[in-house]
């Protein structure tokens, strides 16, 4: 049956191989380790203000400091300016994972910035000048007016996802303290200051969006055990004189222990002050409006214009997530189907007009008078801004680094469908191996993490590091990833650890029966949640004959009673209540299961680590080398869940694949 379901695969994977055989017939230069990770920035939350696009860029050459860069629209090749040089580091530590570092406002011929400094958790705010005149960043036409002011007082709580209301002189935003979230405002005029307070959610709140005329605020709340992705509400809120919110009113979704499980994302307001948001009720994130929103009336003022089987959402795990946006007269949104995401226009009267481009994996959507911008890269172009000229249908994109492989020695990713958990049909990426004559090549199975993850089919240099070197890579959309619609999602409720480890062996069999993958060479590797998912595979399958797990939860019962705030209650949706599900909490936990584990594992750990708290590393490589399994454990001190810095990214993946070599021999 399986080597049915993947007839027509294999037939494109041998015309792509033979087609690449004609053009690149001699093996080349496999990359390096340095040269596949640590010299791209990350790059998060593009904006367009006026005539310049500012975005954030985490280098890993300085330890994954974050700061603010500037440039002109449309001058790709010109250098960007640092607005935020060091010392700042923007970063915010809300609910661990943070996001929504920065934001800014145009006021006549000046620009606000603010942020919040990973230094000191303070909020700061800096005036520039010039951000009308003629425009040369080289030239230094936009001027610091004011050195950086603090505004908040330094003290155990947390900042983030910020706007600012310049008519009323304040900055609103979330604030986390003792295990709450609130809704907060600091005056832009005075420093040090103790916030005042505007809302107090039940749980947890964000994403808050002002009206353009200023009267209303809009923002999203949701409660444990649900995560965002899970269930949401959307809520509004008239300003009155002294700016307090009155009239509350909830437009979307229900509390914690409704039986409708809705998902609201990214609310945002059209000129005239349509109210616009992404919600899953139809089993899809689709784009839903309230034309002329009479304040409370929930019941008939919604429209759905846009229905389709894709996605225009995705999981809220940070904050400054953006897939829609208005350009001030239409409805620009990114839109992701079966793994692989587009641009549309949303036009008024229900229709949906395709905008042409070449990139498929895309993030951070951001539009303004006529332009959008967003976070793009494709199957052989790496990761850069794109540049989307709305009126004249035009784009451009330049990538902050060239990729080191020349395209027709890059492993184009297939689409990959096959029987997964319980029949179901199930998503995967694979990648052919380069550099190699064999048939039957070493494989590399990839977990990613979440789980609410998606493998994307986007240039990935660590990926091409090991099909360079004659590897097989599959990239497994598991039951319960993201991009393809609630049911796909929902597939992992209470199945975690046997959905997604099912899948990940799956996709691995499917390669080996079909002659492509040989057996004796089977790896698998995974962080945070797809660490847990390489140990659990390595538990309770026999394909894999390697393992590699960086951050890797393998003690169900630890993290439900040991983990942040933000995934306090989230194993009880993936696993079962806690602890009267205890059992299974007990069965499908790797550090309980360890003597099931019969080959090497190699793993990393950052010691600052609060998601996944060092001591379970420790724990699962004790017990493997109780059972004499041969175990390497790399401890990062001053690395948390994620690894930031550029050596240490480089030195795991040179250990990964030194550990690889080593235990299957070759």
């Amino acid at each position: 049956m399986i080597l049915c379901k993947v007839i027509n695969f294999l037939q494109e994977i041998m015309q792509f191989n033979s087609l690449n055989d004609e053009i690149c017939p001699k093996p080349f230069q496999p990359i390096t380790a340095a040269e596949a990770l640590g010299q791209i920035p990350i790059i998060k939350e593009p904006r367009l203000i006026n005539d310049w696009v500012l975005w954030l860029e985490q280098r890993p050459e300085e330890k994954g400091r974050t700061t603010l860069m500037i440039r002109e629209w449309w001058q790709l090749e010109q250098k960007a300016k640092e607005l935020t040089p060091a010392p700042a580091n923007l970063r915010t530590r809300v609910h661990e994972y943070g996001g929504g570092a920065w934001t800014a406002e145009a006021q006549d011929n000046l620009l606000l910035l603010s942020w919040i400094d990973d230094s000191n958790g303070c909020l700061w705010i800096q005036w520039w000048e010039g951000i009308n005149e003629p425009k040369n960043v080289q030239k230094g036409i936009l001027r610091e007016l004011t050195d950086p002011i603090c505004l908040s007082c330094k003290d155990s709580s947390s900042l983030a996802d910020g706007l600012l209301d310049l008519p009323r002189r304040r900055w609103i935003g979330v604030m986390e303290k003792d295990g709450r979230d609130f809704l907060v405002s600091f005056s832009l005029d005075s420093v040090e200051q103790s916030p005042k307070l505007l809302h107090a959610p039940k749980d947890f709140v964000g994403y808050a969006t002002l009206s353009p005329d200023g009267d209303y605020l809009a923002w999203v709340e949701w409660q444990q055990p649900q995560m965002p992705w899970d269930q949401s509400q959307l809520w509004l809120a008239r300003i009155n004189g002294i700016g307090d919110l009155t009239r509350k009113t909830l437009l979307i979704g229900g509390s914690s222990n409704h039986s409708d499980s809705i998902s609201v994302f990214q609310p945002l307001w059209s000129s005239n002050g349509d109210l616009i948001v992404s919600e899953d009720s139809s089993g899809w994130w689709n784009v839903k409006i309230s034309r002329q929103l009479e304040h409370g009336d929930k019941a008939t003022s919604w429209h759905s214009p846009w229905p389709m089987f894709a996605e225009t959402g995705m999981p809220q795990w940070v904050y400054g997530m953006r897939t829609c946006a208005w350009d001030g007269r239409q409805l620009v949104s990114a839109i992701c189907k079966e793994g692989c995401w587009g641009l549309c226009l949303l036009l008024p009267d229900g229709g949906v007009e395709a905008i042409e481009q070449p990139f498929d994996e895309i993030a951070g959507l951001y539009a303004n008078n006529g332009r959008a911008v967003a976070i793009a890269k494709n199957s052989t172009t790496q990761i850069g801004i794109l540049e989307i000229d709305l009126n004249l249908k035009k784009w451009k994109h330049a990538p902050f680094k060239q990729a080191s492989l020349e395209k027709n020695q890059i492993s184009i990713p297939e689409s990959f469908w096959f029987d997964g958990y319980q029949g179901k049909l199930t998503h995967a990426w694979y990648y052919p191996p380069r550099n190699s004559e064999k048939e039957a090549s070493p494989l590399l199975v990839k977990s990613h993490s979440g789980p609410t993850s998606m493998a994307g089919r986007g240039l990935n240099l660590g990926i091409q590091f090991w099909t360079s070197r004659g590897w097989g890579v599959v990239d497994v959309n598991y039951g319960g990833s993201t991009g393809f619609g609630r049911s796909y999602r929902d597939r992992l409720d209470s199945g975690w650890g046997m959905v997604d480890v099912h899948d990940c062996a799956e996709a691995a069999k499917c390669l080996i029966s079909a002659g492509k993958a040989d057996p004796r060479h089977i790896a698998i590797e995974g962080g945070s949640a797809g660490g847990f998912t390489t140990l659990a595979c390595l538990c309770f399958t026999d394909v894999f004959r390697v393992g590699a797990c960086r951050y890797a939860v393998s003690d169900l019962s630890a993290m439900a009673k040991e983990t942040h705030r933000f995934e306090e209650r989230y194993l009880e949706k993936l696993v079962g209540p806690w602890p009267q599900e205890h059992r299974r909490y007990k069965t499908r936990s790797p550090l309980l299961n360890a003597d099931k584990i019969s080959c090497p594992v190699i793993f990393f750990q950052g010691m600052k680590d609060k998601v996944v708290l060092p001591q379970q590393t420790q724990s699962m490589a004790n017990e493997l080398r109780a059972n004499q399994i041969p175990v390497e454990v790399h401890m990062f001190p001053e690395e948390g869940h994620g690894f930031r810095d550029r050596q240490v990214k480089i030195k795991v993946l040179e250990e990964t694949e030194k550990f690889f070599i080593k235990h299957l021999g070759l």
